[in-house]
Protein backbone atom coordinates (compact mmCIF):
# COMPACT_ATOMS: atom_id res chain seq x y z
CA UNK A 1 0.00 0.00 0.00
CA UNK A 2 1.28 3.51 -1.05
CA UNK A 3 1.19 5.56 2.11
CA UNK A 4 3.49 8.28 4.04
CA UNK A 5 6.51 6.25 5.70
CA UNK A 6 6.05 8.60 9.10
CA UNK A 7 2.61 9.36 10.25
CA UNK A 8 -0.46 8.28 7.81
CA UNK A 9 -2.57 10.76 9.23
CA UNK A 10 -0.77 13.99 9.12
CA UNK A 11 0.23 15.96 5.67
CA UNK A 12 4.17 17.12 5.83
CA UNK A 13 3.87 20.82 5.21
CA UNK A 14 6.63 23.38 6.24
CA UNK A 15 4.08 24.84 9.27
CA UNK A 16 3.54 21.14 10.08
CA UNK A 17 2.79 22.23 13.92
CA UNK A 18 -0.34 24.05 12.61
CA UNK A 19 -1.59 21.27 9.73
CA UNK A 20 -5.00 19.25 10.67
CA UNK A 21 -5.01 15.76 11.29
CA UNK A 22 -6.49 13.57 8.76
CA UNK A 23 -8.90 11.53 11.40
CA UNK A 24 -9.51 14.49 12.52
CA UNK A 25 -11.06 16.24 9.55
CA UNK A 26 -12.74 12.99 9.69
CA UNK A 27 -13.81 12.59 13.12
CA UNK A 28 -15.89 16.36 12.56
CA UNK A 29 -16.95 15.67 9.11
CA UNK A 30 -18.72 12.45 10.53
CA UNK A 31 -20.14 14.06 13.53
CA UNK A 32 -21.97 17.24 11.99
CA UNK A 33 -23.83 14.51 9.52
CA UNK A 34 -24.55 12.73 12.64
CA UNK A 35 -25.86 16.00 14.11
CA UNK A 36 -27.95 16.95 11.08
CA UNK A 37 -29.29 13.17 10.15
CA UNK A 38 -30.66 12.92 14.00
CA UNK A 39 -31.22 16.81 14.34
CA UNK A 40 -35.17 17.77 14.88
CA UNK A 41 -34.61 20.94 13.62
CA UNK A 42 -35.85 21.76 10.09
CA UNK A 43 -33.57 20.45 7.50
CA UNK A 44 -33.65 24.49 5.91
CA UNK A 45 -33.04 25.75 8.96
CA UNK A 46 -30.16 28.11 8.97
CA UNK A 47 -28.12 26.05 11.89
CA UNK A 48 -28.70 23.23 10.11
CA UNK A 49 -27.40 24.23 7.00
CA UNK A 50 -24.51 26.23 8.53
CA UNK A 51 -23.32 22.67 9.68
CA UNK A 52 -24.07 21.02 7.01
CA UNK A 53 -21.23 23.65 4.82
CA UNK A 54 -19.27 23.04 7.57
CA UNK A 55 -19.54 19.15 7.47
CA UNK A 56 -19.04 19.12 3.38
CA UNK A 57 -16.04 21.34 4.17
CA UNK A 58 -14.12 19.29 6.50
CA UNK A 59 -14.46 16.06 4.71
CA UNK A 60 -13.42 17.78 1.24
CA UNK A 61 -10.02 19.02 2.97
CA UNK A 62 -9.98 15.23 4.44
CA UNK A 63 -10.54 13.45 0.56
CA UNK A 64 -7.66 15.82 -0.58
CA UNK A 65 -5.08 14.66 2.24
CA UNK A 66 -6.33 11.40 1.39
CA UNK A 67 -5.70 11.69 -2.01
CA UNK A 68 -2.01 12.97 -1.68
CA UNK A 69 -1.30 10.69 0.75
CA UNK A 70 -2.12 7.87 -1.66
CA UNK A 71 -3.91 5.52 1.01
CA UNK A 72 -5.85 3.52 -1.80
CA UNK A 73 -4.81 1.77 -4.25
CA UNK A 74 -6.35 -0.56 -6.58
CA UNK A 75 -3.72 -2.83 -6.82
CA UNK A 76 -4.13 -4.16 -3.19
CA UNK A 77 -6.61 -5.70 -1.73
CA UNK A 78 -8.69 -5.26 1.55
CA UNK A 79 -6.30 -7.01 3.74
CA UNK A 80 -3.46 -5.09 3.21
CA UNK A 81 -5.27 -1.56 4.29
CA UNK A 82 -4.34 -1.12 7.70
CA UNK A 83 -7.47 -0.60 10.35
CA UNK A 84 -6.16 3.05 11.13
CA UNK A 85 -7.02 3.99 7.13
CA UNK A 86 -10.33 1.66 6.49
CA UNK A 87 -12.75 4.57 7.75
CA UNK A 88 -11.03 6.99 5.19
CA UNK A 89 -13.38 4.59 2.63
CA UNK A 90 -16.45 6.34 4.53
CA UNK A 91 -15.50 9.83 2.60
CA UNK A 92 -17.04 9.40 -0.25
CA UNK A 93 -20.01 8.26 1.15
CA UNK A 94 -20.40 10.67 4.07
CA UNK A 95 -19.46 13.80 1.58
CA UNK A 96 -22.59 12.24 -0.59
CA UNK A 97 -24.95 12.36 2.48
CA UNK A 98 -24.29 15.75 3.30
CA UNK A 99 -24.28 16.71 -0.07
CA UNK A 100 -28.27 15.81 -0.46
CA UNK A 101 -29.11 18.13 2.98
CA UNK A 102 -28.75 20.79 1.38
CA UNK A 103 -32.01 22.54 0.51
CA UNK A 104 -31.02 25.11 -2.34
CA UNK A 105 -34.14 25.17 -4.77
CA UNK A 106 -31.96 26.70 -7.52
CA UNK A 107 -29.66 24.39 -7.29
CA UNK A 108 -30.65 21.03 -6.66
CA UNK A 109 -30.20 19.38 -9.70
CA UNK A 110 -26.61 19.90 -9.53
CA UNK A 111 -26.80 19.17 -5.97
CA UNK A 112 -28.41 15.63 -6.49
CA UNK A 113 -26.02 15.20 -9.55
CA UNK A 114 -23.21 15.80 -7.19
CA UNK A 115 -24.21 13.41 -4.31
CA UNK A 116 -24.66 10.70 -7.12
CA UNK A 117 -20.99 11.01 -8.33
CA UNK A 118 -19.70 10.74 -4.58
CA UNK A 119 -21.85 7.68 -3.83
CA UNK A 120 -20.51 5.92 -6.95
CA UNK A 121 -16.92 6.89 -6.25
CA UNK A 122 -17.41 5.09 -3.04
CA UNK A 123 -19.38 2.45 -4.36
CA UNK A 124 -16.96 1.40 -7.09
CA UNK A 125 -14.27 1.75 -4.46
CA UNK A 126 -16.00 -0.91 -1.92
CA UNK A 127 -16.34 -2.95 -5.53
CA UNK A 128 -13.00 -2.82 -6.09
CA UNK A 129 -11.84 -3.69 -2.73
CA UNK A 130 -14.56 -6.75 -2.19
CA UNK A 131 -15.93 -5.31 0.91
CA UNK A 132 -19.09 -6.98 -0.15
CA UNK A 133 -21.59 -8.87 -2.99
CA UNK A 134 -23.66 -6.10 -4.70
CA UNK A 135 -24.50 -4.79 -8.21
CA UNK A 136 -22.91 -1.88 -8.98
CA UNK A 137 -25.32 0.99 -10.19
CA UNK A 138 -25.24 2.14 -13.97
CA UNK A 139 -23.94 5.04 -14.34
CA UNK A 140 -25.45 8.31 -15.88
CA UNK A 141 -23.92 7.97 -18.93
CA UNK A 142 -25.52 4.54 -19.73
CA UNK A 143 -28.85 5.76 -18.81
CA UNK A 144 -30.81 7.06 -21.55
CA UNK A 145 -31.03 10.66 -22.44
CA UNK A 146 -33.61 13.18 -21.15
CA UNK A 147 -37.28 12.44 -22.69
CA UNK A 148 -37.69 15.16 -25.42
CA UNK A 149 -41.57 16.96 -25.17
CA UNK A 150 -43.41 14.49 -27.25
CA UNK A 151 -42.17 11.83 -25.04
CA UNK A 152 -43.34 13.29 -22.12
CA UNK A 153 -46.47 13.20 -23.80
CA UNK A 154 -47.18 10.20 -24.74
CA UNK A 155 -49.37 7.72 -23.57
CA UNK A 156 -48.17 5.66 -20.39
CA UNK A 157 -47.57 1.83 -22.67
CA UNK A 158 -48.49 -1.57 -20.89
CA UNK A 159 -45.60 -3.34 -18.67
CA UNK A 160 -44.49 -6.50 -20.44
CA UNK A 161 -43.60 -9.85 -18.53
CA UNK A 162 -39.85 -8.70 -18.39
CA UNK A 163 -40.73 -5.54 -16.54
CA UNK A 164 -42.43 -7.54 -13.65
CA UNK A 165 -39.61 -9.70 -13.54
CA UNK A 166 -37.29 -6.59 -12.94
CA UNK A 167 -39.60 -4.73 -10.78
CA UNK A 168 -40.22 -7.68 -8.58
CA UNK A 169 -36.27 -8.48 -8.57
CA UNK A 170 -35.23 -5.20 -7.83
CA UNK A 171 -38.35 -5.59 -4.90
CA UNK A 172 -36.81 -8.29 -3.19
CA UNK A 173 -33.09 -6.83 -3.41
CA UNK A 174 -34.47 -3.59 -1.34
CA UNK A 175 -35.78 -6.61 1.10
CA UNK A 176 -32.59 -8.29 1.77
CA UNK A 177 -30.41 -4.56 1.67
CA UNK A 178 -32.72 -3.65 4.13
CA UNK A 179 -32.80 -6.69 6.53
CA UNK A 180 -28.53 -6.82 5.90
CA UNK A 181 -28.43 -3.01 7.17
CA UNK A 182 -30.38 -3.77 9.73
CA UNK A 183 -27.98 -7.01 10.82
CA UNK A 184 -25.40 -4.22 10.36
CA UNK A 185 -26.61 -1.78 12.72
CA UNK A 186 -27.30 -4.74 15.23
CA UNK A 187 -23.86 -5.80 15.34
CA UNK A 188 -22.60 -2.60 15.28
CA UNK A 189 -24.37 -1.75 18.38
CA UNK A 190 -23.25 -4.49 20.21
CA UNK A 191 -18.91 -2.97 20.09
CA UNK A 192 -19.39 0.27 19.42
CA UNK A 193 -19.15 0.81 23.37
CA UNK A 194 -15.99 -1.17 22.81
CA UNK A 195 -14.35 1.06 20.22
CA UNK A 196 -15.40 4.31 21.66
CA UNK A 197 -14.13 3.33 24.99
CA UNK A 198 -10.62 2.50 23.31
CA UNK A 199 -10.61 -0.85 25.55
CA UNK A 200 -10.96 -2.61 21.79
CA UNK A 201 -8.31 -4.61 20.15
CA UNK A 202 -7.48 -4.48 16.51
CA UNK A 203 -9.19 -7.00 15.50
CA UNK A 204 -12.65 -5.47 17.05
CA UNK A 205 -11.70 -2.31 15.90
CA UNK A 206 -11.37 -3.45 12.58
CA UNK A 207 -14.80 -5.13 11.99
CA UNK A 208 -16.50 -2.34 13.51
CA UNK A 209 -15.08 -0.13 10.53
CA UNK A 210 -16.36 -2.45 8.03
CA UNK A 211 -19.24 -3.03 9.26
CA UNK A 212 -19.78 0.79 8.80
CA UNK A 213 -18.70 0.20 5.32
CA UNK A 214 -20.69 -1.93 4.66
CA UNK A 215 -23.89 -0.25 6.24
CA UNK A 216 -22.97 2.38 4.17
CA UNK A 217 -23.08 0.40 0.91
CA UNK A 218 -26.67 -0.70 1.32
CA UNK A 219 -27.40 3.34 2.32
CA UNK A 220 -25.43 4.75 -0.72
CA UNK A 221 -27.41 1.94 -3.41
CA UNK A 222 -30.57 2.99 -1.82
CA UNK A 223 -29.70 6.65 -2.00
CA UNK A 224 -28.95 6.38 -5.48
CA UNK A 225 -32.12 4.56 -6.40
CA UNK A 226 -33.54 7.86 -5.25
CA UNK A 227 -31.45 9.87 -6.64
CA UNK A 228 -32.24 8.40 -10.10
CA UNK A 229 -36.08 9.18 -9.84
CA UNK A 230 -35.45 12.71 -8.44
CA UNK A 231 -32.86 13.50 -11.54
CA UNK A 232 -35.79 12.81 -13.64
CA UNK A 233 -38.16 14.40 -12.31
CA UNK A 234 -36.34 17.43 -12.34
CA UNK A 235 -35.33 17.06 -15.79
CA UNK A 236 -38.74 16.63 -16.43
CA UNK A 237 -39.88 20.13 -14.63
CA UNK A 238 -36.93 21.79 -16.18
CA UNK A 239 -38.20 20.67 -19.94
CA UNK A 240 -41.79 21.79 -18.89
CA UNK A 241 -40.64 25.17 -17.91
CA UNK A 242 -39.01 25.34 -20.82
CA UNK A 243 -41.77 24.66 -23.08
CA UNK A 244 -44.36 25.96 -21.10
CA UNK A 245 -45.98 29.59 -22.71
CA UNK A 246 -44.91 32.81 -20.98
CA UNK A 247 -48.28 34.02 -18.81
CA UNK A 248 -49.82 37.35 -20.89
CA UNK A 249 -49.84 40.84 -18.70
CA UNK A 250 -53.05 41.22 -16.76
CA UNK A 251 -55.45 43.15 -19.03
CA UNK A 252 -56.22 46.49 -17.45
CA UNK A 253 -60.22 46.82 -16.39
CA UNK A 254 -62.00 49.07 -19.04
CA UNK A 255 -62.42 52.75 -17.90
CA UNK A 256 -66.14 53.83 -16.81
CA UNK A 257 -67.72 56.71 -19.15
CA UNK A 258 -67.29 60.38 -17.44
CA UNK A 259 -70.58 61.31 -16.77
CA UNK A 260 -72.46 65.11 -16.58
CA UNK A 261 -75.39 66.09 -14.91
CA UNK A 262 -78.20 67.67 -16.86
CA UNK A 263 -78.92 70.18 -14.56
CA UNK A 264 -75.98 72.00 -12.87
CA UNK A 265 -78.82 73.04 -9.89
CA UNK A 266 -79.10 69.41 -9.13
CA UNK A 267 -74.82 68.78 -9.67
CA UNK A 268 -74.95 71.64 -6.93
CA UNK A 269 -77.70 70.29 -4.49
CA UNK A 270 -76.81 66.23 -4.84
CA UNK A 271 -73.71 66.15 -6.20
CA UNK A 272 -72.46 64.93 -9.43
CA UNK A 273 -73.00 61.40 -10.28
CA UNK A 274 -75.54 60.88 -8.15
CA UNK A 275 -77.09 57.38 -8.56
CA UNK A 276 -80.72 58.77 -8.81
CA UNK A 277 -79.95 61.85 -11.60
CA UNK A 278 -80.15 61.47 -15.31
CA UNK A 279 -76.74 61.83 -16.46
CA UNK A 280 -75.76 61.97 -19.90
CA UNK A 281 -72.41 61.38 -21.40
CA UNK A 282 -69.40 63.81 -22.94
CA UNK A 283 -70.13 62.95 -26.45
CA UNK A 284 -74.27 63.48 -25.64
CA UNK A 285 -73.07 66.46 -23.59
CA UNK A 286 -71.01 67.83 -26.89
CA UNK A 287 -73.73 66.37 -29.68
CA UNK A 288 -76.66 68.55 -27.46
CA UNK A 289 -74.24 71.85 -27.41
CA UNK A 290 -73.29 71.32 -30.71
CA UNK A 291 -77.10 71.71 -32.05
CA UNK A 292 -77.46 74.92 -29.85
CA UNK A 293 -74.77 76.52 -31.85
CA UNK A 294 -73.15 77.46 -28.52
CA UNK A 295 -69.97 75.85 -28.51
CA UNK A 296 -66.16 78.04 -28.95
CA UNK A 297 -65.30 76.41 -32.36
CA UNK A 298 -69.29 77.58 -33.66
CA UNK A 299 -68.01 81.22 -33.57
CA UNK A 300 -69.55 81.51 -30.46
CA UNK A 301 -68.43 83.04 -27.33
CA UNK A 302 -67.61 81.27 -24.40
CA UNK A 303 -69.92 83.51 -22.06
CA UNK A 304 -73.02 82.80 -24.43
CA UNK A 305 -72.77 79.12 -23.36
CA UNK A 306 -73.81 79.90 -19.93
CA UNK A 307 -76.85 81.89 -21.60
CA UNK A 308 -77.00 85.35 -19.16
CA UNK A 309 -79.83 87.40 -19.28
CA UNK A 310 -78.17 90.76 -18.78
CA UNK A 311 -75.51 89.79 -21.42
CA UNK A 312 -77.64 89.52 -23.32
CA UNK A 313 -79.76 92.54 -23.16
CA UNK A 314 -77.23 94.41 -23.17
CA UNK A 315 -75.89 93.08 -26.42
CA UNK A 316 -79.60 93.47 -27.84
CA UNK A 317 -79.49 97.73 -27.13
CA UNK A 318 -75.89 98.28 -28.23
CA UNK A 319 -77.11 96.27 -31.30
CA UNK A 320 -80.10 98.72 -31.85
CA UNK A 321 -77.99 101.59 -31.26
CA UNK A 322 -75.52 101.10 -33.97
CA UNK A 323 -78.18 100.48 -36.50
CA UNK A 324 -79.50 104.26 -35.82
CA UNK A 325 -82.79 102.69 -34.38
CA UNK A 326 -85.26 106.09 -32.86
CA UNK A 327 -86.79 104.45 -29.97
CA UNK A 328 -83.50 103.06 -28.90
CA UNK A 329 -81.76 106.41 -29.16
CA UNK A 330 -84.25 108.10 -27.51
CA UNK A 331 -84.16 106.10 -24.42
CA UNK A 332 -80.68 106.60 -23.96
CA UNK A 333 -81.04 110.49 -24.28
CA UNK A 334 -83.42 110.22 -22.13
CA UNK A 335 -81.40 108.28 -19.31
CA UNK A 336 -78.54 110.96 -20.06
CA UNK A 337 -80.82 114.06 -19.10
CA UNK A 338 -81.99 111.85 -15.85
CA UNK A 339 -78.68 111.17 -15.10
CA UNK A 340 -77.32 115.14 -15.47
CA UNK A 341 -80.23 115.82 -12.76
CA UNK A 342 -80.53 113.40 -10.31
CA UNK A 343 -77.39 112.60 -8.35
CA UNK A 344 -76.21 108.79 -8.02
CA UNK A 345 -78.44 107.29 -5.33
CA UNK A 346 -81.65 109.34 -6.12
CA UNK A 347 -85.07 108.01 -4.31
CA UNK A 348 -82.85 104.59 -2.96
CA UNK A 349 -84.20 105.56 1.04
CA UNK A 350 -84.65 102.08 1.92
CA UNK A 351 -83.13 101.40 5.44
CA UNK A 352 -81.46 104.95 5.64
CA UNK A 353 -83.12 105.66 9.09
Amino acid sequence: MAAAEEDPNRIQTSSDSDAPKLSDLLDRGWKLYEEVNSTNEPGNSNAVQVKVKRGIMQLEEATRMVSQLGLFSRNEALEEISTTDLKYLLLPALLGALTMKQVYNSKRLEHVQSARAYFMDFLQRCRNYDVCSFQLPKTTESKEDTPTEEQTNLAPVPMSQQDLITMATQRQAKIQRFNQRKETEAKLGEIRGLVESGSADEEVVRDFYLLHVRKWVTLALEEIDSIDQEIEILKRMELFKQSAPQPSPPRRPPMKPFILTKDAVQAKVFGAGYPSLATMTVDDWYEQHKRKGCLPDQGIPRRAVDGDPEEDERAERERKEENDDEEALQKARDWDDWKDTHRRGYGNRKNMG
